[in-house]
C-alpha cells in the first residue's frame, strides 16, 4: 500500500501564537485536493502550486500566508515530500527462471 503520511522537520520552525510548529505532517493528497492545479507544476515544485496545495494536506493545517512565509529550504523539503507521494510503489521482485535458449549444441549429431 502507498505511504499515506510523511513527517517533515522544518529547519526554521513556524511561530504561531504561543506555539512553535517544528514538524509538519503531509497527507497524501486525494484527487479533489489537486483540483485547479497542474500536476506537472506540483512535481516541478512550482511555488504557486505548493502555496495552493500545502494548506490542503498539512497537519497542523498551515495557512496560505504561513506557506508563503516559509524559508525556501523548508518549502523545498515540503515540496519534496509532496512529490514522493507520486512515485510508483515498489513491487516485489519477480523471480526469474533460467530461460532455455536452445544454444546448447548436440555434439552427437553428424552433418549430413
Amino acid at each position: 500500500m502507498a505511504q499515506q503520511f510523511e513527517t517533515i522537520t522544518l529547519y526554521n520552525p513556524i511561530a504561531r501564537k504561543e506555539n512553535t510548529i517544528s514538524d509538519i505532517q503531509l497527507r497524501r493528497p486525494a484527487s479533489g485536493e489537486l483540483r485547479g492545479l497542474n500536476l506537472a507544476d506540483v512535481l516541478q515544485l512550482e511555488v504557486n502550486s505548493l502555496v495552493t496545495l500545502l494548506p490542503r494536506i498539512t497537519l497542523p493545517s498551515l495557512t496560505k500566508q504561513e506557506v508563503e512565509a516559509l524559508d525556501p529550504s523548508d518549502l523545498l523539503q515540503l515540496g519534496g515530500g509532496v512529490s514522493r507521494f507520486f512515485l510508483p510503489v515498489e513491487k516485489e521482485p519477480v523471480k526469474e527462471e533460467p530461460v532455455d535458449t536452445g544454444s546448447e549444441m548436440n555434439t552427437d549429431s553428424q552433418p549430413a
